[in-house]
């Protein structure tokens, strides 16, 4: 075992804690402060496997911008922050969905990638280059739908932003 897998594990376990308390905590800024723990951790777990432009787009788009609108847009509205008792139910259900698919996702990376090591050697692993070029040869359609998503999202906060000035 190398230092990088080393690392790995212990961001990758460190993330991992930090999910967990985004979805089991009651106060709404304690989850949004766990969420930059946790993609603190990603970005971390980025950085040790040599993808420093996805880690640094991870810092800037998810931590700096993300968590930060979310925690304005909580407080802005004025929407209750810790627990409510007429929200809480039953936690079971939600923990067995998500449960099995997480182990259903572990199940589909394992046979889909296997535990075969990858050659880390090459000059132009996680260089923007490289990245450029995988994204725009092989992930066309998914980055365009993902832009199409990201604007249909932006018109509907406009909307929804307006809608809500005018009463």
């Amino acid at each position: 075992m190398t230092v990088t897998d080393v690392l790995v594990v212990v961001f990758g376990a460190a993330t991992l804690a930090a999910a967990v308390r985004v979805v089991t905590t009651g106060h709404l800024v304690r989850a949004g402060l766990w969420l930059v723990v946790a993609l603190g951790g990603l970005a971390a777990c980025f950085l040790v496997l040599t993808a420093e432009l996805v880690a640094w787009v991870q810092v800037l788009i998810y931590v700096g911008a993300v968590v930060v609108l979310l925690l304005f847009a909580v407080m802005l509205t004025r929407a209750p922050i810790g627990a409510v008792p007429d929200l809480d139910r039953n936690r079971w259900p939600g923990a067995v969905v998500g449960g099995l698919f997480g182990v259903g996702l572990a199940v589909l990376l394992a046979d889909a990638f296997g535990w075969r090591a990858i050659d880390m050697t090459r000059v132009d692993v996680g260089t923007p280059k490289s990245l450029g070029s995988e994204i725009f040869a092989s992930w066309v359609l998914p980055f365009e739908l993902l832009s199409v998503l990201l604007l249909a999202a932006l018109i509907g906060a406009i909307v929804a932003s307006s809608k809500g000035a005018k009463s």
